[in-house]
């Protein structure tokens, strides 16, 4: 429903009750103007009645009707008129509401209706409606005690009219009334439609001008045309555009870089391919086959980074559930602990249980004789054991998510890091937050460049510059889905390296799933359980 046809509708059927209820006060009060009206001049002959009865000299009632008493009381056309002079016999006491039985008529029409309730005998006249005849009329009934001699006589005066008169003036009065009204609100719906058309044609002009756009027009609607009260809306809109044209924006430059990283790996493809179909000798061909399938492997990798990336920038993120950081973040170690062995990198891990650094767990061996030995810490043995089930850190997001974000920030860390360096990985809780620490002694990133590395495509750092099979979305991967699970990650400094600097350190921090009131000096190893949660189910 149109705003057009909802203000006229809620508008129209309430001005039409007021005029109905209007029409109706105006009908009543003329209508008890027209019979007041007329009830005084059906009183006026009743009056003169009643004064023309007098006493004979031996004390009998006589009526001497006056001349001009007898015109009024003459019928014309449209009102006829009745009358009546009755003795009451015997006289009734005052305040009596017993109507007697009919007396002597003395003059007029015996047969004239008389009053259903009996009149009051100060002489107050009584007027009701009543049939005659077949004639509908009204009545008008007075009584009157008169004295002579000692005694007491009581007169009784009735005069009719018919009531044709009466209502024939008030249907013409009604009628009359009718077309007054209906003249109003013809012209109340004339003036309604008409003001509220007026007052959406700045809503209009504004629907002409958004439906006029090109698709790719997105400049802020103009705000100075229309009433205050739709700038709020105009606002929301234009807000909603700036949104729309940012993410354009972003989906082109994307669509820009993607085109350009994926040009690069198909470009060397396509050469190394060039080179074995003209190399004659198989060895040499072979070699390119080889590097072929390096370069598609690498290119794979870019590929799987870039549906990771439009994944992860995405408005809604995947179902949320109670789950431990601290075993995502062992699960991810123990993921990529082959890939460290490839590079002979010594990979660790800290669980958020352990509460010094003596206690770490060294997954990855730290030479070639060793190859299939883990070293264990003090505190625990194998650190490929079940942990304990109950969650040491608590969060509520997306494992998968979340793991996909730790994934990345390890796989930068093995990936840049030289061969045998060293990696560690920590779990800890941080106040309210639950942390996850990716550690090395690589060659890191320069403090005043880490604002950037988040950048899609950007890779930083002298050792890392060399590296051209890196795709540079790691980060931009792992913080878009780290802030879609209301998280973040910092770069920090990591641990020293063979240059004389410091490595990298990339956290990863969650929101804790703890009850309100847990304070901001809780220390690794404190678990609070959530309320109504049952930690032992989870694994």
């Amino acid at each position: 429903m149109g705003i057009r046809t909802l203000l006229i509708t809620l508008l129209l059927p309430g001005i039409i009750l007021l005029l109905v209820i209007d029409s109706w006060n105006d009908y009543r009060t003329l209508s008890a103007i027209t019979n007041e009206a007329y009830d005084s001049a059906l009183l006026e002959p009743a009056r003169v009645l009643e004064s023309s009865i007098e006493f004979t000299p031996d004390g009998q009632l006589l009526v001497t009707t006056p001349v001009y008493a007898q015109v009024i009381l003459e019928s014309k056309a449209g009102l006829r008129k009745y009358f009546r002079i009755e003795e009451v016999i015997p006289p009734q006491p005052e305040g009596s509401d017993v109507v007697p039985p009919s007396g002597r008529t003395l003059a007029g029409m015996p047969e004239l209706p008389r009053p259903p309730v009996w009149p009051s005998a100060r002489g107050e006249p009584l007027f009701f409606n009543s049939v005659y005849r077949d004639d509908p009329v009204r009545v008008v009934a007075i009584l009157r005690d008169l004295y002579y001699r000692g005694q007491h006589r009581q007169v009784l005066v009735l005069v009719a009219e018919s009531i044709g008169r009466r209502l024939h003036a008030e249907e013409t009065a009604q009628r009359q009334e009718l077309l007054r009204d209906a003249r109003m609100l013809a012209l109340v719906a004339i003036l309604v439609w008409w003001g509220v058309t007026w007052s959406l044609r700045p809503l209009n002009r504004l629907r002409n001008d958004i439906r006029s756009r090109s698709p790719a027009d997105m400049t802020p609607l103009d705000a100075s045309r229309v009433p205050s009260e739709v700038i709020p809306l105009v606002d929301a809109v234009n807000y909603h555009i700036e949104r729309h044209r940012r993410v354009l924006d972003e989906q082109a430059q994307f669509l820009a870089d993607a085109s350009h990283q994926l040009r690069t790996p198909l470009a060397i493809i396509l050469t190394q391919a060039q080179y074995a179909l003209r190399e004659p000798d198989p060895q040499r061909a072979r070699e390119g086959l080889q590097a072929i399938v390096e370069q598609l492997g690498r290119t794979r990798r870019l590929t799987e980074q870039l549906l990771s990336l439009a994944h992860a920038s995405q408005g809604e993120a995947q179902p949320r559930e109670l789950l431990d950081l601290n075993e995502v973040a062992r699960n991810v170690v123990l993921q990529y602990l082959p890939l460290s062995h490839e590079k002979r990198q010594d990979l660790g891990w800290v669980s958020a249980e352990t509460t010094s650094a003596d206690e770490l767990h060294l997954l990855a061996p730290r030479s070639s004789d060793d190859a299939d030995q883990t070293i264990g810490a003090s505190s625990g043995g194998d650190p490929r054991a079940p942990l304990e089930t109950r969650p040491t850190l608590p969060v509520f997001g997306s494992e998968a998510e979340i793991h996909e974000a730790l994934s990345n920030l390890l796989h930068n860390a093995i990936h840049y890091a030289p061969v045998g360096a060293r990696i560690t990985v920590s779990g800890r809780m941080v106040g309210d937050r639950a942390e996850v620490a990716i550690s090395d002694n690589g060659p890191g990133i320069d403090v005043s460049a880490r604002i950037r590395a988040f950048a899609r495509f950007d890779r930083l750092g002298s050792g890392r510059s060399s590296v051209s099979s890196g795709s540079g979305l790691g980060l931009a991967i792992a913080r878009a889905y780290a802030r879609r699970n209301a998280g973040d990650i910092v770069l920090r400094d990591g641990e020293p390296n063979i240059q004389g600097g410091v490595g990298l350190c990339a956290v990863l921090w969650l929101p804790m799933a703890l009850p309100t009131g847990v304070g901001a000096g809780t220390t690794a190893g404190q678990k609070t359980p959530l309320p109504g949660s049952d930690f032992s189910s989870m694994t």
